[in-house]
Formats: structure tokens, C-alpha cells, sequence
């Protein structure tokens, strides 16, 4: 039976769902109940109105097109609205308080009439684990209830908590795709937003609130997953004494069956979810996925931090996910998935670039056009079948290797945290920090070199695009001071129940070695487990397979059984310390990043600088 506005017993929750409803103005409001009858219905309603497709090949799988002006999160049109600009930082766009909300509430004014309010209590992480965290979004969005659904635990479950304790907390999260209809008027089958302008994705960090006004696609719009998850609850673990993540979580097990927990942030293109879900090539090891996208870690009882995924499901990017990157990632979205922006073949299936294969006969592309099937499974730029940020939204259940462990409300021991980018040059595989401290400055420096294919901006080739912790669009508050939160983690608890941080790079690249596939000489995706295995050792404290260096410690070598020989010739180079690359990474560092921070960047980072230039001047 479908919940009402009476059965939300919380105090604050009943209150604030009415101010938002008197502002609103919906036609209806439903609670969401979470229930798959309450799933199907919705999809039928967004079938019923052109707005979704159903997929033929594959069970309970449907698809939808956006507008080509709602395609992805809208960074320009994303503001941290602190109190002091000062505390949003330089990284992040800003606008008073006040002000904006002076903005959006004349927006907000009646935009949900001619639609239902869905009122949604959701949880992030396992129901009761006290790692975990509550909401409640509203919004008048079919497509945003049904993510959500699987995207996190939604629904009477939750408000169940809710009504148990009167003063339980929420983040209230409000969502509008900003497009009123008139009496007797309807989308038809058009998706619903509104001009980029008029487009606004606000954290409030001091009210723990979301205002999300305009689009209805993604992270702007199912505001559990960066909003919550990162840009808020970035806010809360630098004031509770945690850490809130953009990080994947694995289970590595080795063939003695001992396991290790390592969490990964990695910048977009860099290949984090199919690090999540790697199957290794080298025998005996096993890796498996508590989580793909986001990290919450807290301290338990025994000093060490403990990681769970918030999430419920996959948010994925479509396009490039094979059986050969990520054969894991398609198994999960065989079935009872959302699917968005991508190509319809004729006989009822999706198709994107990169999907290993090329599409038969003829093709409906993401813009809903019909056009013949190309012969390979790339399209030029800018005439892609599929968008090159349509999106897969499956149950993290259904993850082939998905761990026992992914719902523990305990959370799971991290023993290692990985940084990395896409760094064609002077970044070696992999090496390991010195230090905490040391280890917060790999993180802070994380970056990708720009390329010709990623710019129209000739001047900007080869300059490091930086991307702190992976975490820049993300973070909730100035990122020097996130820099000395997380230097301030580390001293509290002791250095050997800390996790050891390394940084790896699986981009390195000889352009003019013809054979090399690409000009990689590393080959990634299966072969990355080389790297986990020596990462693994590491953390069990072995010696025998280490060099320290002027920038960490590094491998001596690695396994290489079964690795191709071409990548057995280059594998002494990219484990070598590039002496002269490094005195110019520093310098880059020192001269174009961290000065932006100004005075709230940590001494201690700029006293690890001092120290692996010494070193590298010694080496």
C-alpha cells in the first residue's frame, strides 16, 4: 500500500516537506516506498509518456534519452554556498547564501505544478551501521525516484528509522527539473529541465542542505550520490573526525586466502571502476567490489579506519565498457537496469562506442535519430551513437564479484589507499609514500596530463590537469583545509594502524615503440594485479621486493609470468625514478598548484616538497 504524507511521524521531516510543498505546488505528493510494485508502476508511467523505452534483450532493462542541454553534471552551475566565500575556497564557485536562496526560491515558486512531489527517505550505507547517514530528497522527477531506488536504500525501511526516533538526523535534499506544465499539458515524451541559465546545483555546507533546481540527470539530480555522499559529507567527516570519499573500495585475497581492503581515487577516464571489478591474469589472486565510487571511512574501536560504500548500485559510464576493460560491469547491468543516452539497436538492445563490437543493421542514437550501424564500435568525435557520458544504473547485487562483505555495517579495515592519473610521463607504475604526510601530499598533487584529443586549447597540451584526491568537483569546503584534515586523520591513531598510501600510474607511454598497442608500455586493466600484488606484500610488511628511492619505496620488479615481452622490456623503465621529470613535477607544484590555497595550505606539505627535492638532489 503507498505511504502518505501521514504516515511521516518525524517532527522536522513533517515540517520541512510542507514549507517545500507550499513552495512547490505539486499536483500530488507520494512517499516513496521503496517497493517493486512501486518501481514498476513508475517505470510504466515513464513508458506510457515516451519517456522510456523498454529493452527487449534484456530483462527489466529500460532506456532514456535526455535533452542534449542535461547530458552531464553542470560544474559551472555547481556552487558551494558557505557563509564565507573564504570557506569555499578557491576551487569552488560561490555565491552568498542569501543571495542565492533569494534566487531559487522565485525559481522553486510553483515549478512542480502539473506534477507529484515524491517524497523520498533514503540511506546512505547499510541500514544501521553507524557509519551510514540519512536523507530525504524530494522531487518531481520519475526517472530521479527510480535511481535512487537503486542507487541507494530507499523507502519505508528508512522512514521506519526515521519515525522510531523524533530526532534522528536528515540532510534535506530538494530536486526540481524546473519545468511546470499548464493545465492539461505534458511533456510529450520530451525529458524535462530547464535552460542551462536557469540551471543551479547548491550545497549549503553549514544547514547540511541540497537545493537542486533545473536538471534531471545524474549527480545534479539523484542527490544522494555527490551532493550527499561527497560535497556535504565531505563537510561532515572534517567536523565528526572521518573521511568521506571519491574512492573505490576492493577486496583483494591472495592464494594463501589472506585478504586485504584497498580503497582507489582516480580521476574520470582513469579506469577506477574497472579497477573495482578487475579480474586478475596472474594465478590464484582474487578481487572483489565493496564499492566503485565513493568511500566513507570512520575509525573503529581498534584504531584503523573502516570503509563502507554508501551506495547501492553502479552509476556507470557506458562507452568503453567491454568484455576486455570491464567484463564484470556488464554482467551487473544485464538485467533489472536504467539505462541513459545510449544507442537502441533494432532488435531491442543498447550499443555504445568501445562496447567490443560493432552494432548490425540500423541504430536509434542517443538523440533518438535513426542511422545506419557503423562498421567498428567507435564513432568520430561528436558523432557518437551513444553519448560519451550515457550512463548504466544497475544493483550493486548483481555484481558478478561483489564481496560478502559490501553490506557489513562494520565497514571493512582498509590496510591501503591508492592515488592515481593518467601521467604518460615521469610518474613511475607505482611507488609507495614515505610517510602519512608524504602520502597526503600524493593525493594532493593527483593529476592528468592534458592531450590534444581532451582540448581545443593547443597551448594547454601537456600541462597537468590537477585533481586533489580525485575529489575537486566534489569537495565541500576549501581544499587546503581538506589537505589538513586529512593530515590531521593521521595523527589520530598510531603510524602502523594507519593504511600504507601508494600512487600508481597505468598510462606511461613510448609513442615511437611500434610494439607497443597504443603506445602504453604498461598493458593495465588484468595485468594491473601485478601491481595489487606487490601492494598486498607490502602491506604485510615484506622487504624482500623493495627499493627505497628519492621519491618512496618501489618494487625491485614485479611478476611478469605470462606478461607479454614487450612489456617485460619496458617494465624496468617505468619502475625507474625519473630524477630530472620529478624536479619539474615539483616545481609545477610548487609554482602553479599549491599557491592558489594560499594560507590554507598546510606547512606540512610544503616542507614534504622541500624534502624530496633534497632527496632527488642527492639521488
Amino acid at each position: 500500500m503507498s505511504l502518505t504524507l501521514n504516515d511521516i511521524k518525524h517532527p522536522k521531516i513533517s515540517t520541512w516537506v510542507n514549507e517545500m510543498i507550499a513552495m512547490c505546488e505539486p499536483d500530488d505528493v507520494v512517499v516513496v516506498d521503496g517497493s517493486q510494485e512501486e518501481y514498476d508502476r513508475l517505470m510504466q508511467k515513464c513508458v506510457k509518456a515516451g519517456l522510456a523505452t523498454k529493452l527487449a534483450k534484456k530483462e527489466n532493462c529500460y532506456l532514456f534519452r535526455s535533452l542534449p542541454s542535461d547530458v552531464a553534471r553542470v560544474e559551472s552551475r555547481t556552487f558551494i554556498s558557505s557563509v564565507k566565500e573564504e570557506d569555499a575556497g578557491p576551487t569552488n564557485h560561490w555565491i552568498d547564501p542569501s543571495e542565492l536562496k533569494q534566487t531559487m526560491r522565485k525559481l522553486y515558486k510553483g515549478c512542480m505544478h502539473g506534477r507529484t512531489m515524491y517524497v523520498i527517505p533514503f540511506c546512505m550505507g547499510p541500514l544501521g551501521s553507524p557509519i551510514s547517514k540519512n536523507g530525504i530528497e524530494v522531487t518531481d522527477s520519475e526517472y530521479v525516484v527510480l535511481n535512487m531506488d537503486i542507487m541507494t536504500r530507499a523507502g519505508k525501511k528508512v522512514l521506519d528509522i526515521f519515525n522510531a526516533d523524533p530526532n534522528a538526523e536528515f540532510v534535506p535534499c530538494l530536486h526540481s527539473v524546473g519545468k511546470p506544465l499548464r493545465e492539461c499539458e505534458s511533456d510529450n515524451g520530451i525529458w524535462p529541465c530547464a535552460d542551462v541559465e536557469y540551471k543551479y546545483i547548491t550545497q549549503f555546507p553549514e544547514e547540511r542542505l541540497v537545493w537542486s533546481y533545473g536538471s534531471g540527470y545524474g549527480g545534479n539530480a539523484l542527490l544522494g550520490k555527490k551532493c550527499f555522499a561527497l560535497r556535504i559529507a565531505t563537510v561532515l567527516a572534517r567536523d565528526e573526525g572521518w573521511l568521506a570519499e571519491h574512492m573505490l573500495i576492493l577486496k583483494l585475497t591472495n592464494p594463501k586466502g589472506e585478504v586485504k581492503y584497498v580503497t582507489g581515487a582516480f580521476p574520470s577516464a582513469c579506469g577506477k571502476t574497472n579497477l573495482a571489478m578487475l579480474i586478475p591474469t596472474i594465478p590464484g589472486w582474487k578481487v572483489e567490489t565493496i564499492g566503485d565510487d565513493i568511500a566513507w571511512m570512520k575509525f573503529g574501536k581498534d584504531g584503523r579506519l573502516y570503509a563502507i560504500n554508501p551506495e547501492a548500485g553502479f552509476f556507470g559510464v557506458a562507452p568503453g565498457t567491454s568484455a576486455e576493460s570491464n567484463k564484470n560491469a556488464l554482467i551487473s547491468a544485464e538485467k533489472n537496469t536504467i539505462y541513459t543516452n545510449c544507442a537502441l539497436t533494432e532488435d531491442g538492445d543498447i550499443w555504445w562506442e568501445g562496447i567490443g563490437y560493432p552494432a548490425k543493421g540500423k541504430l536509434v542514437d542517443w538523440k533518438g535519430k535513426t542511422r545506419d550501424a557503423l562498421p567498428k564500435d567507435k564513432a568520430p568525435k561528436g558523432e557518437e551513437m551513444a553519448h560519451p557520458n550515457a550512463r548504466f544504473t544497475a544493483p550493486a547485487k548483481q555484481c558478478p564479484c561483489i564481496a560478502k562483505e559490501w553490506e557489513d555495517p562494520a565497514g571493512v579495515p582498509i590496510d591501503a589507499i591508492l592515488f592515481g592519473g593518467r601521467r604518460p610521463s615521469t610518474i613511475p607504475l607505482v611507488h609507495q609514500s614515505l610517510s602519512w604526510n608524504h602520502g597526503v601530499f600524493l593525493g594532493s598533487i593527483v593529476g592528468s596530463e592534458i592531450t590534444a584529443a581532451s582540448t581545443i586549447d593547443a597551448s594547454q597540451v601537456g600541462k597537468i590537469r590537477r585533481d586533489p584526491f580525485a575529489i575537486l568537483p566534489f569537495c565541500g569546503y576549501n581544499m587546503g583545509d581538506y589537505f589538513k584534515h586529512w593530515i590531521e586523520i593521521g595523527k589520530a591513531t598510531t603510524a602502523d594502524k594507519l593504511p600504507k598510501i601508494f600512487y600508481v600510474n597505468w598510462f606511461r607511454k613510448d609513442a615511437d615503440n611500434a610494439d607497443l598497442p597504443g603506445g602504453f608500455m604498461w598493458p593495465g586493466y588484468g595485468d594491473n594485479s601485478r601491481v595489487l600484488a606487490w601492494i598486498f606484500d607490502r602491506c604485510n610488511g615484506d622487504e624482500s621486493n623493495v627499493v627505497e628511492t628519492a621519491i618512496g619505496y618501489m618494487p625491485k620488479t614485479l611478476n611478469t609470468d605470462g606478461l607479454a615481452d614487450c612489456y617485460k622490456k619496458t617494465l624496468p623503465e617505468i619502475l625507474k625514478v625519473d630524477v630530472e621529470g620529478w624536479k619539474k613535477e615539483l616545481a609545477d607544484v610548487k609554482e602553479n598548484h599549491y599557491p592558489k590555497f594560499g594560507k590554507h595550505l598546510p606547512k606540512e606539505l610544503s616542507e614534504i616538497i622541500d624534502m624530496i627535492q633534497d632527496r632527488l638532489n642527492k639521488a
